[in-house]
């Protein structure tokens, strides 16, 4: 083989090998964080905010499409 081929085929392993052995840490390390992560929340828990009493409201988009609509036909 060529010496030029056979040194671009080794650099191309050698910088492929570094990408993949960078890639496998960082999804090793990932998924550490992640455990580490639902440890600590285990240990300090977010804290909830207590709310007055009241139910939440349905937010209703009624009004607001039939204006919308209106607006529609109202332009034509």
């Amino acid at each position: 083989m060529n010496s030029g081929l056979t040194d671009g085929l080794s650099l191309m392993a050698i910088g492929m090998g570094t990408v993949l052995l960078f890639l496998c840490i960082l999804i090793i390390s990932m998924h550490i964080m992640s455990k580490v992560v639902i440890w600590l929340n285990k240990i300090f828990p977010e804290a909830i905010p207590a709310t007055a009493g009241t139910k939440p409201v349905a937010a209703s988009n009624d009004d607001a499409i039939a204006v919308a609509i209106a607006a529609v036909l109202a332009k034509r």
